[in-house]
């Protein structure tokens, strides 16, 4: 697919050095906030600013791409994260952590028009490869983007942000000289307004989308408070392990989602089909939380995040997949943003529930991540329902 379809190679390059550029700051966020003075309360609400200007961000870039294509969309989104690392770089003050962060959000709209590209350029057949392609390049610039975090830290603190808005710069580079605009049905979309909260809610109720969005928000909600928000404090205070071995187990789920979303996800879609896929990577998502749960020994903890990798990989690879033929040609761009939006209500809710949760026990969260997981698992049978409708509601 990547000799045949150009856009998907050019997609793929840009989700790399994109990843690389996230894979660098994350491990050295934490630290890096602390030397400005920030509580880690404080820290919470810097990680959230982002998720919450996401939320706002994403379905008015996305629905931009459908009016005005995806070209400058995605030209802006990316330009905005190489100013937020940046600005990072060279912050004065904490306040500027909290702007940078809030400017990377409001121009988050990068992934969601990028997976808006690859419906543009794919058969409905070839989607779930064509994501897989798209996952596999975000875990593989998430497995170099630490180690390059980890080499450079040594000549600053601040070096590793100037390399992450650098790597961005070139995705910006790559997508000015060699994309050409996919989008075949520019004006097509019906008009209103770029964001609307009565739309977003009654999306949830829509019979061509509904169910997807409503297990793409709980989902993220549960994998936030489940790994996101708790996974360092069980590591580090339950199995008692250091940071750099905490940092080799976020190197093996890069390696591992890079193997599933390359190799596994085409395979369990073409012999079990992609509706069976989602509900059974959904269940064993569920499972590999509970044995997380009751782990104590690193052995056990390590193969259950083994099996979360894979099955992970295949969920966060089939929602857009899912959307994308449940929605017309005319709306992925309006559809890709709502989903983002959707996954950044979950990313704000779910490290709070997290949080909460974990101060009566620090496993706690995992079990409360299991349940709302299979939650998804029962949802999941109402996906790709045959017969509904297939006019757009955007």
């Amino acid at each position: 697919m990547l000799k045949t379809n150009k856009n998907v190679l050019i997609i793929a390059l840009i989700a790399v050095v994109n990843m690389l550029g996230y894979g660098i700051i994350i491990p050295i966020l934490y630290a890096y906030s602390k030397k400005f003075g920030l509580s880690d309360f404080q820290n919470g609400l810097l990680f959230a600013s982002f998720s919450i200007c996401q939320f706002i961000s994403t379905p008015i870039i996305g629905r931009l791409s459908d009016k005005y294509g995806r070209r400058p969309m995605l030209l802006l989104s990316i330009i905005g994260t190489a100013a937020s690392f940046f600005t990072m770089a060279i912050a004065p003050s904490a306040i500027f952590l909290f702007i940078a962060r809030a400017l990377d959000g409001l121009t988050a709209g990068n992934i969601p028009v990028a997976f808006a590209v690859i419906s543009d350029s794919t058969k409905p057949e070839e989607r779930p490869k064509a994501f897989g392609i798209i996952g596999a390049s975000f875990s593989f610039g998430f497995i170099f983007g630490p180690a390059i975090s980890a080499l450079t830290l040594g000549f600053g603190e601040n070096i590793p942000f100037i390399i992450a808005g650098v790597i961005a710069l070139i995705a910006a580079l790559v997508t000015f000289f060699y994309l050409p605009e996919t989008n075949r049905h520019m004006g097509e979309v019906k008009h209103g307004k770029l964001f609307d909260f009565t739309r977003l809610w009654k999306t949830l109720f829509d019979p061509n989308v509904g169910f997807t969005f409503i297990i793409s928000l709980v989902f993220f909600m549960a994998f936030s408070c489940a790994i996101l928000y708790r996974f360092q404090p069980f590591t580090l205070k339950i199995l008692n392990i250091t940071p750099s071995q905490n940092s080799l187990l976020f190197t093996m789920f890069g390696i591992i989602g890079l193997i599933s979303q390359t190799f596994l996800v085409q395979r369990f879609t073409k012999s079990l089909g992609m509706k069976k896929s989602f509900s059974l990577s959904l269940l064993f998502t569920s499972l590999s939380f509970v044995i997380m749960f009751f782990s104590r020994s690193l052995f056990v903890f390590v193969a259950a995040s083994i099996l979360l990798g894979i099955v992970n990989s295949v969920v966060q690879t089939l929602i857009p997949t899912l959307l994308s033929q449940e929605a017309d040609a005319k709306s992925q761009g309006t559809i890709m943003g709502l989903n983002t939006s959707y996954q950044s209500i979950g990313m704000i809710i779910g490290p709070i529930l997290g949080g909460v949760i974990a101060t009566i026990t620090i496993p706690l969260p995992f079990l409360v991540g299991s349940v709302l997981v299979l939650l998804c698992f029962f949802l999941s049978f109402n996906v790709l329902r045959p017969g509904i409708r297939r006019e757009s509601a955007f």
